[in-house]
């Protein structure tokens, strides 16, 4: 236990200066965090959290989560 405690906070001292500065990253890598870790255990918490973190908005734009930023321009 006192191994996935290093671990995890290792990885979110080494994310601090960068989820400060990317706003939206943090809630999705804390969200594949919490979900690699329920599937996957240890493993899967380190791994989540990075996919969450660098792919994540991304993946929530493909998935129509989050909208894209697209100006409609009227018609003359």
């Amino acid at each position: 236990m006192k191994r996935l405690l290093t671990i995890t906070f290792v990885t979110a001292a080494l994310l601090a200066p960068a989820a400060a500065s990317a706003g939206e990253r943090v809630l999705d890598g804390a969200l594949g965090a919490a979900s690699g870790g329920i599937v996957f255990g240890p493993v899967g918490l380190v791994a989540g959290g990075l996919t969450g973190y660098v792919a994540g908005p991304n993946i929530a734009r493909g998935l129509g989560l989050k909208g894209h930023h697209r100006h409609h321009y009227a018609r003359r």
